[in-house]
């Protein structure tokens, strides 16, 4: 029989003592280690992860720009085409009317006689053809 005069350690008390001891430093420190590593490995793979993704999104958007930038290039180009043939039609046009009123003024000039002398009207309406023809020459050749 044991006397009850030496004290005998509790379970929970063993336990306590002997995984403290199981512990070594080395353990800790691959423990620790691994740790790190988990998380570095985590972190690595999120900047791949949204590296990835960001590119992705650029390449998309870089084709969706691309796209939009060839429609609009193309509707451009028909509306230019369009300007420049009502242009080309006006300028027709005018040209038409200039030389109606040079055959006009050619025949009053040769007609006319002494005393009514109605060329200065159409020397001036003739003027503001040949204005109206420059500026819209000009135009023309702003839209080119």
């Amino acid at each position: 029989m044991r006397t009850t005069d030496s004290p005998t350690p509790s379970v929970t008390e063993t336990y306590r003592h002997s995984a403290s001891n199981k512990r070594s430093p080395a353990a800790t420190v691959i423990f620790v280690l691994l740790w790190f590593v988990l998380i570095g490995g985590g972190v690595a793979g999120a900047k791949w992860y949204s590296d990835r993704i960001q590119n992705q999104v650029s390449a998309d958007l870089q084709a969706q720009t691309a796209s939009q930038i060839s429609l609009m290039q193309i509707d451009y180009d028909a509306r230019m085409t369009k300007l420049e043939g009502d242009y080309q039609a006006q300028l027709a046009q005018m040209q038409s009317k200039i030389d109606a009123l040079n055959e006009l003024l050619t025949f009053t000039k040769d007609n006319a006689d002494t005393k009514t002398d109605n060329s200065n009207k159409l020397y001036t309406q003739l003027a503001d053809v040949k204005k109206q023809l420059a500026e819209l020459k000009k135009n023309l050749d702003v839209l080119k």
